[in-house]
């Protein structure tokens, strides 16, 4: 009996310690958002979070107005859901909310990689010089050859150039940029290793579709894996699958490549020279690939499903891209050269753009999120302040408070080609939320630090394919009465989301 009191007591002790560190006691304070800490200890509300963020955070806001401390899996996130407040959190200094304390990791738990010292300098430096000005130049053109020879390599080489083909939207959408902006990234087959230049550019093609078919089955598990919740059977298939990958883009591999962009290379030898493991760079190209590859294809087949299901704006765009060709000297004649798309021709196409910006408005939905390094005081736009836990998360989700919100964009939920154009034909940028002119009235890149660096990259890779498409080939649905597939919801929170089921199209040369 004398050790069983003390044992009791040490049992009661490790489960208080227990639910302390599972955040069962937190309180709210005086000068904190209201807290909801859900009713499973540590978990908090993230199986619901997980099944449908947007539902989630909406229900929150109904229940606790526009700003609210959630409980997510051991973390505690602070949404806020003001759009006049965004900039409180934006402009904010590192100091106090810091992106990159988060991002790293995420970054360890999906791709096994782990951040260098000063990993955030050396990237911000080379995404400078590489992917924008002059290096976005190149990429272009770079892009625009990869897609030539993806898209057009049979055109004018006999056979029956009116036959139509068949596929689904979205894969083929997915297919092509995904492996044509693999190709402008990370090089080319060299034509000494394949024999020839029309051998390089067929191995090309082979390689890069196998590359495609293996990231794809990859990314069908990310969201499982970005919350940690793979099955065992899964967790085994995604490191088989990471092994393949990494293969596919190890040194030896990519050291033998033609035309690699000045960006990799960079990012690759900056790692060597520091000294990283040879495993660990490969690891690094994987994360790169996914990131600046993951979601283009997706939000393109957006694009032109949109655009096909209403033809006053394929109309438009199509006088656009016809007329842009028909400026820049070139001409379509059978047997003749593939027009040479390039970045200067890109700056000319408003009406696309502005069909650009509205399909990412409607399909990304990024949930933007900094780590709070201290204690610190929030002040919204309406002039309340909140105080703020040092180890908590502050979060964003611009989808339903910005790009969804009937008030800053009227009809939301409606495809309008037109509704970031001015009458005169430029960019418009005046959005308005309680009669106060919004300064971030998209936010499909980010914002602030943490904007997505390779932006105009991807704007120009979706263009380019869209152009091409719309130029040289007729396409149209299977079925024209087909519906717009819903988007997936289990992909709430990581960039451009993806359809319940895919949409099929046939498609063939126009010349």
């Amino acid at each position: 009996m004398g050790l069983l009191v003390p044992i009791l007591l040490a049992l009661l002790a490790s489960l208080f310690g227990g639910l302390y560190l599972l955040g069962a006691f937190r309180k709210q304070r005086p000068g904190e958002p209201p807290l909801d800490r859900g009713s499973i200890p540590w978990f908090g509300h993230v199986l619901e979070f997980r099944r449908d963020t947007a539902k989630f955070l909406e229900r929150m806001k109904q229940k606790h107005g526009d700003i609210f401390t959630v409980q997510l899996g051991g973390y505690y996130f602070t949404f806020l859901m003001d759009s006049l407040s965004f900039g409180a959190v934006v402009k904010e200094a590192r100091t106090k909310l810091d992106f990159t304390a988060f991002a790293i990791k995420l970054v360890v738990r999906v791709f096994s990689y782990i951040s260098m010292e000063n990993e955030s300098k050396f990237s911000h430096d080379s995404n400078n010089r590489h992917l924008m000005g002059d290096g976005l130049v190149l990429l272009t053109e770079s892009m625009t050859k990869n897609l030539q020879n993806l898209m057009l390599h049979s055109a004018g080489k006999g056979g029956d150039q009116k036959a139509w083909s068949e596929d689904g939207l979205f894969m083929y959408s997915y297919n092509i940029v995904f492996r044509a902006g693999y190709l402008s990234l990370f090089g080319n087959v060299s034509s000494r290793e394949a024999g020839s230049t029309e051998k390089s550019f067929e191995m090309d093609r082979i390689q890069s579709d196998e590359l495609f078919k293996e990231f794809r089955k990859y990314d069908q598990y990310f969201p499982k894996q970005a919350y940690g919740v793979l099955s065992p059977r899964e967790r085994i298939e995604v490191k088989k699958l990471l092994g393949m990958l990494w293969k596919m883009l190890s040194l030896q591999v990519l050291k033998n490549k033609d035309n690699p962009s000045g960006w990799v290379h960079e990012l690759q030898q900056t790692r060597e020279e520091l000294g990283m493991k040879e495993f660990m760079q490969e690891r690094y190209m994987f994360l790169i690939l996914w990131a600046s590859q993951g979601n283009t294809g997706p939000a393109a087949f957006w694009l032109l499903l949109y655009l096909m299901k209403n033809p006053e704006a394929m109309a438009a765009v199509r006088g656009e891209v016809d007329r842009v060709v028909k400026e820049s000297g070139q001409e379509v004649v059978l047997g003749g050269p593939i027009v040479n798309l390039t970045y200067d021709m890109l700056k000319k196409t408003p009406i696309l753009d502005s069909a650009l910006e509205e399909t990412l408005r409607l399909s990304v939905a990024p949930v933007l999120t900094r780590a709070v390094m201290e204690n610190m005081n929030l002040k919204m736009a309406d002039g309340r302040a909140y105080q703020i836990r040092q180890g908590d998360r502050l979060s964003l989700f611009p989808y339903t408070v910005v790009h969804i919100d009937s008030e800053v964009h009227p009809d939301p939920l409606s495809f309008k080609y037109d509704r970031f154009l001015n009458p005169d034909g430029s960019k418009k940028t005046d959005f308005y939320k309680n009669g106060k002119k919004l300064r971030y009235y998209t936010m499909p890149w980010g914002a602030g630090v943490s904007k997505c660096p390779g932006r105009f990259f991807a704007m120009n890779e979706m263009k380019q394919f869209v152009f091409f498409m719309i130029f040289y080939f007729d396409f149209e649905l299977k079925n024209p009465n087909e519906e717009i597939p819903d988007i997936d919801v289990k992909r709430w929170g990581f960039g451009v989301m993806q359809p319940t089921r895919d949409v099929g199209f046939r498609y063939r040369l126009r010349f």
